[in-house]
């Protein structure tokens, strides 16, 4: 019997990640996406997998410049959970970024040292009947990892929506694979794009920052029975929308639009 994963056999794999020390992985190709991200794909071993959950993530360690101290920063790869033989990241360049800015001057051949997984939230098949989504810029990537869990797997029923905000049209990452899901799934998952700014006439997206008027009309109410929405991109919209984690990376107390549309903690995760 064939995976439904590509890379993959029905032997066992071999885990990559070690969640107690950094192990160098090398780059073995990078392709451009837009103006300022990239996919890197790091090699691993063909009977290896990565060995991250859903939802798990990474952090990856690196001595940038003259600093006295490695660069640590958390990703969660964009490949399918159980390929074999690589896996992917999606990574925006920004100006004040050191590790972001690292990792984009990488060269095939280059290692990038990882540790995980990282526990997030432990995601089992039907755990809620809706989840609502609202990803920022490179947040995209949690969401990606748990919508392709759930559509991938033909005995998980969970609707899924999601409202993506950029800057513009252009900085939309991975589109053509979320419209894919969409237009593959259309009963179980929708996608919603918002722009700061339309940049054509034509743009049938919304425009704005994620608002209170969206979550209304896109979202399960707080209600709802068996409800989870998740948020995940810039500390200003964790702002605006969730309320941000605190400083020892802990959920703290639900504010902002969702506070005052009824939604509880233990209705919001925050990645």
């Amino acid at each position: 019997m064939r995976s439904k994963y590509p890379h993959v056999t029905e032997e066992p794999a071999r885990l990559a990640l070690n969640s107690r020390k950094f192990k160098p992985f090398t780059l073995q190709d990078k392709v451009p996406i837009n103006h300022d991200t990239s996919m890197f794909r790091f090699a691993l071993d063909p009977d290896e997998e990565l060995g991250l959950y859903v939802t798990s993530c990474f952090v990856a360690k690196a001595r940038v410049g003259d600093d006295e101290k490695p660069i640590v920063r958390a990703y969660t790869p964009v490949s399918p959970q159980y390929a074999r033989g690589y896996f992917d990241m999606v990574v925006k360049k920004y100006d004040d970024g050191k590790m972001s800015s690292h990792i984009h001057g990488l060269e095939p051949g280059d290692v990038l040292h990882i540790k995980g997984p990282i526990h997030k939230l432990v995601y089992n098949a039907n755990d809620f009947k809706e989840i609502g989504m609202v990803a920022g810029g490179s947040g995209i990537t949690p969401m990606l990892q748990l919508l392709q869990h759930v559509l991938d797997d033909p005995k998980d029923k969970t609707k899924l929506t999601l409202v993506y905000a950029n800057k513009s049209e252009d900085d939309i990452i991975l589109r053509s694979l979320l419209d894919s899901y969409a237009e593959k799934y259309p009963k179980q998952f929708r996608v919603v794009y918002t722009v700061d700014k339309a940049s054509t006439p034509d743009w049938k997206g919304e425009v704005g920052y994620v608002t209170k008027d969206m979550v209304q009309k896109y979202f399960p109410a707080a209600s709802k029975d068996n409800v989870m929405m998740m948020v995940c991109g810039p500390m200003p919209m964790m702002k605006s929308v969730s309320g941000p984690k605190l400083p020892d990376f802990s959920q703290g107390e639900v504010d902002g639009i969702f506070k005052e549309l009824g939604y509880k903690s233990d209705q919001v995760f925050k990645f």
